[in-house]
């Protein structure tokens, strides 16, 4: 089993006023060589945006993008004719495929929005652009794994044009499971959400990450109660990247 360790403290960091973000693969004016993606994962933003302020519009393309909203309201718009709110114990996803245009904006005047930003490299480029939301709270599994996100539509949790599958680790103090991988080839990137947990061999604190490949399978152990998102995706670029 082979592994990479990120501390929370020494990822990437921009305050831009309206948005704190921390990058855990390079990103904008943050670049660092070493830290470019995990496998197919892109990008792992942690951002907080204040209140009434947002995301104006802008383009994307050819990418599979998740949003995890962690606390508050994050309303989108896109050019292919969605409007929603997305909100704490919701998953959303889009495609962009052949390309998409969104805005992305705290609404409330009265509380931050806290939200995750992932970005998955696609199998394949000009898919028609896509969007989906979905509750995950009603399916939550303490002690155990919730899948949210998987490359079958009929699956738990939304789905994306990848061979990836993250689940939500949510595991009282002393509690463990074994994770098995779905797919030979694959990695997964723990992110610790809230508390501490041991993760194969290391122990993780709130916001650590910790990849891990060339295995089946790691035990997760909870030192205290924890949140943790567990992202499984291929290491192996897809061919237009190469």
């Amino acid at each position: 089993m082979k592994t990479v360790y990120h501390k929370a403290d020494s990822r990437g960091h921009a305050n831009h006023g309206w948005l704190n973000s921390y990058h855990t693969f390079s990103f904008a004016n943050y670049q660092n060589r070493d830290r470019t993606n995990f496998g197919v994962l892109r990008v792992l933003n942690d951002d907080t945006v204040s209140q009434g302020m947002g995301f104006g519009t802008h383009p994307h393309r050819d990418m599979e993008i998740i949003s995890i909203p962690l606390e508050g309201d994050l309303e989108h718009k896109d050019s292919i004719g969605t409007t929603a709110v997305i909100r704490k114990g919701e998953i959303q996803v889009m495609s962009a495929g052949t390309g998409v245009q969104h805005s992305e904006y705290n609404k409330n005047k009265d509380e931050e929005v806290k939200f995750l930003q992932i970005w998955v490299f696609p199998r394949e480029l000009n898919v028609e652009p896509r969007y989906d939301q979905k509750s995950i709270k009603e399916g939550e599994k303490i002690n155990g794994f919730q899948q949210i996100l998987s490359p079958n539509k009929n699956d738990d949790g939304v789905w994306i044009h990848q061979d990836a599958w993250f689940n939500l680790a949510n595991f009282k103090k002393g509690n463990g499971k074994n994770y098995t991988l779905n797919k030979k080839g694959n990695g997964v990137y723990a992110f610790v959400l809230k508390g501490s947990a041991k993760v194969g061999d290391r122990v993780l604190n709130e916001r650590d990450g910790l990849g891990i490949w060339d295995t089946q399978s790691f035990n997760i152990e909870a030192v205290e109660d924890t949140e943790i998102l567990l992202m499984e995706v291929p290491m192996e670029l897809p061919a237009y990247l190469k």
